[in-house]
């Protein structure tokens, strides 16, 4: 346009971030060195993460040769306390371990009595609060197996390369996880629960063994005691209507884990159904909210299964647990042997007997 001006331009000059980038990956470094320091110092060791990666992972070796060996499932104490290393010297093969803590393996009998490719022996730990509830804190874990990403693989398989090396790759020490749970003041009304912490050590395959800092720190440990019994409330005295909602989920717990478990016997698996150790406060909490004989009793008559109980046999008896429920890592070696011949010992005389219905 005649007379117009044109708009100024202006250059900014390009920065040169070679010197910048080296300070920013200089100071990283040096942060990261501080953080793994501190962690160290904490007690942490180097471990595999419980991630949801690694339980998929397992989960498929039953799709490619694995199907017709030991598989254990359950919650946490199945998880902490069968040691896979024991149990492969005595059996000479090394089971799967599928179990996930915090969560009802209902789910996982169901996915494996659909599984044409399972055919084995299925050790279920009954932990009767969450069996009988259906809670599922590790629910992500048993949706990814159907339906992981070639992302999610990736990012696995990734993941595993740095994690037996790096003790603050944890859950319990990433810095958000940190900032949550320092002792600020909460707003009026509002109860604050205390996140359950660092409790264990795990292997590439899975074999989880109790973190020792639970034996010789008794401050921790009384901690995680603290959390184990905050917020419990006696059944009698819950709202009816959540008693209700709790009775309704035990019957629905037993009916699946009866369907489940006759239709892996139909094709030829074995289930062995299993009541580990517990004491304090789960001594109270899990026979109030599960009672022996409304629970495990028709559990093991409904299914005709082999069921073994702790306070029924002197081999899963006299073991130490320091919060209540999971076994020190001696001792998880010491029951995981005296338990095999167990097992083996009581199969024998369940199959003289008749077996399964």
């Amino acid at each position: 346009m005649s007379g117009s001006k044109a708009e100024p331009v202006f250059e900014r000059p390009v920065p040169v971030l070679g010197r910048s980038a080296m300070v920013a990956l200089i100071v990283t470094a040096i942060l990261m060195v501080a953080w793994e320091s501190w962690v160290r110092s904490e007690g942490v060791t180097p471990a595999y993460r419980n991630s949801d990666g690694q339980w998929t992972e397992q989960r498929r070796r039953i799709n490619n040769g694995a199907g017709d060996g030991w598989v254990f499932t359950g919650s946490s104490r199945a998880l902490f306390n069968m040691q896979l290393s024991i149990w492969e010297r005595l059996d000479n093969r090394r089971p799967l371990q599928l179990a996930l803590e915090g969560t009802a393996p209902v789910k996982v009998m169901e996915s494996l009595a659909d599984d044409d490719n399972f055919t084995g022996k299925l050790l279920v730990g009954v932990a009767p609060g969450l069996f009988f509830s259906g809670y599922e804190y590790r629910r992500s874990a048993l949706d990814r197996y159907p339906q992981e990403s070639p992302t999610q693989w990736f990012g696995h398989k990734v993941s595993v390369l740095f994690e037996p090396y790096l003790a603050f790759y944890n859950y319990d020490f990433a810095f958000p996880t940190i900032l949550r749970r320092q002792p600020l003041p909460a707003r009026d009304g509002v109860v604050v629960d205390l996140d359950v912490r660092k409790l264990s050590n795990m292997e590439r395959d899975r074999n989880t063994r109790l973190w020792d800092k639970l034996v010789y720190d008794e401050e921790y440990r009384e901690l995680a005691k603290k959390i184990w019994a905050q917020n419990w409330t006696p059944l009698a005295e819950l709202p009816p209507p959540v008693q209700e909602k709790l009775l309704e989920s035990r019957q629905k717990q037993l009916d699946r884990a009866t369907a489940a478990t006759r239709k892996l016997q139909a094709k030829g698996a074995e289930v062995i159904f299993v009541q580990m150790p517990y004491e304090g406060h789960y001594a109270v909490s899990e026979i109030d909210i599960a009672p022996r004989d409304l629970t495990w009793d028709v559990l093991l008559e409904q299914t005709g299964a082999l069921g073994l109980h702790f306070q029924d046999h002197e081999e899963m008896q006299g073991y130490y647990l320091p919060e209540w429920s999971h076994m020190t890592a001696e001792d998880a070696d010491r029951f995981t042997e005296a338990f095999y011949g167990l097992v083996q010992r009581e199969l024998a005389a369940h199959e003289a007997v008749g077996g399964n219905p």
